[in-house]
């Protein structure tokens, strides 16, 4: 399942499966019906679980139980980082995951990045927004792209392909656009969705 790990996609079946009448789970009862032998490893997933809100305690704190019965562990995508104006994506927990509604993916794989700075606000991409990424590495001119630059610098910019150049757009006035030869940019995906938390 996209996003999810086969160990985490087990223990949202064995949820859904169970009866919604019967008690939580324990961690030893899950444990058990997926052959696990310690409760340690299955923590790891847990805790990705949790924080990509698919699971939660039971009642006081006991058990385990589907945050959404109806949630499709499909609609969740990994979040890779951060991306700003000129800045490397910065590294973060790859567990973790956000809920994403299939209108705003691509039709490949895709990821979520979220936006640190104001370099794109005159598109209505402000900083702390989540853009959905559709992982590509060609673009068209005018699609909004992450490029990344000299294999250290990722951008996100408006692209165009400009003869042997790579003209990197941004959408504020306060800045410049960016122009390289073509060989020291690389595509990494083409935005495909926005989200933004109010």
């Amino acid at each position: 399942m996209l996003g999810l790990s086969r160990r985490q996609a087990e223990i949202l079946a064995f949820l859904r499966e169970r009866d919604a009448t019967e008690h939580a789970p324990t961690l030893d009862e899950v444990c058990a019906a997926l052959g696990l032998r310690s409760r340690g490893s299955l923590h790891k997933h847990v805790r990705a679980l949790q924080a990509a809100g698919l699971v939660r305690a039971g009642v006081n704190g006991r058990g385990l139980q589907l945050c959404d019965p109806d949630a499709d562990p499909e609609d969740t995508l990994p979040v890779l980082g951060r991306i700003a104006a000129g800045q490397p994506i910065e590294a973060i927990d790859q567990q973790q995951h956000l809920a994403v509604p299939s209108i705003l993916r691509g039709r490949g794989q895709s990821y979520v990045l979220q936006v640190d700075g104001d370099s794109m606000i005159d598109e209505g991409i402000l900083d702390g927004d989540w853009v959905v990424v559709e992982h590509r590495d060609v673009a068209r001119n005018g699609e909004l792209v992450v490029a990344l630059v000299d294999d250290e610098n990722a951008t996100l910019k408006r692209f165009q392909l400009d003869g042997v150049e790579v003209v990197l757009h941004p959408a504020n006035a306060a800045y410049e656009p960016q122009r390289y030869p073509a060989d020291r940019v690389q595509i990494q995906g083409v935005v495909v969705g926005q989200m933004r938390r109010y």
